[in-house]
């Protein structure tokens, strides 16, 4: 029998998040969706709760914030703490790629903040949380696009094109992922980064592109997979690759795969983990 997890997945009013989100409420699963925009996040938190089953029936819950601000993540992070007393699956989908505005408030790359900081911060608040699961997953967003990091675009001080600017926010979330599994792998808490496939049928990926390649329910398969199945129950600081091998189109699921080589380079990720934290305190 399937123990019924409690799972909280970022940016779940739309795209994978969101079928992710029904995925798992229907099979039984306590799931809180996250959103930027109240009347969104409850309407599809009514969605939820129309194919909800079990125990899972009065059990699906929100929260708001907008991940572009850091303080509403730390506030966010706050309020889950003191409604869960516990969380076993933690989905760190919230992203953006294209955007009319590049920059936030804090003139920092939009991509960074929304792709990067904003689930370090998250997670390493909700750390607590997830310790008191008998073994909590940590699932991060990652993607098949991944360019080393500019750190002076990394510190608002210089831009990049979107491509560039996305590409290189989920490397710095890859190889976050790697040193994070090492630090809490005493824990009993699995971290996995994962490239859930590219180009899917996303609201995300149709303003960037204007095509895709493969069903978003592909995308939606592999996070609901390492979100519960006993599958991956021992597979932590690990990147999945859900592109296929012999070319990327179709729904075919994918394998572990071999990250970039940053996320793999102990220097490269300490040179990271510096000038986050040199981020961070600019803006506290």
């Amino acid at each position: 029998m399937t123990m019924h997890k409690t799972i909280l997945i970022t940016g779940s009013t739309d795209g994978i998040g969101k079928l992710a989100a029904l995925k798992l409420a229907e099979a039984g699963h306590q799931v809180y969706l996250h959103g930027r925009d109240a009347d969104k996040l409850a309407s599809v938190i009514t969605e939820v709760q129309a194919v909800a089953t079990g125990e899972a029936l009065d059990r699906v819950g929100g929260f708001v914030a907008d991940f572009s601000d850091l303080t509403a993540v730390l506030k966010m992070a706050s309020d889950v703490n003191e409604k869960l007393p516990k969380l076993d699956v933690l989905i760190n989908n919230a992203g953006i790629y294209t955007t009319s505005a590049a920059t936030t408030k804090d003139d920092l790359d939009i991509r960074f903040v929304i792709n990067y900081l904003a689930p370090y911060e998250l997670t390493n608040t909700l750390l607590p949380l997830l310790k008191q699961s008998s073994k909590a997953r940590i699932i991060n967003l990652s993607s098949a696009a991944q360019t080393p990091i500019s750190y002076e675009a990394f510190a608002g001080q210089a831009s990049l094109e979107d491509k560039t600017a996305y590409a290189q926010s989920k490397l710095a979330l890859t190889m976050w992922s790697m040193a994070l599994a090492d630090k809490i792998a005493s824990d009993d808490i699995n971290v996995i980064a994962v490239n859930p496939g590219s180009l899917l049928n996303t609201k995300m990926v149709d303003e960037a592109y204007g095509q895709y390649w493969s069903s978003a329910d592909k995308g939606a398969n592999i996070l609901t997979e390492l979100a519960i199945s006993d599958e991956f129950a021992n597979d932590t600081g690990k990147y999945f690759d859900n592109d296929i091998k012999d070319g990327i189109q179709g729904d075919v699921r994918g394998e572990f795969g071999k990250p970039h080589a940053d996320a793999l380079n102990k220097e490269a990720i300490a040179k990271l983990e510096k000038h986050t934290e040199q981020v961070l305190q600019s803006l506290y």
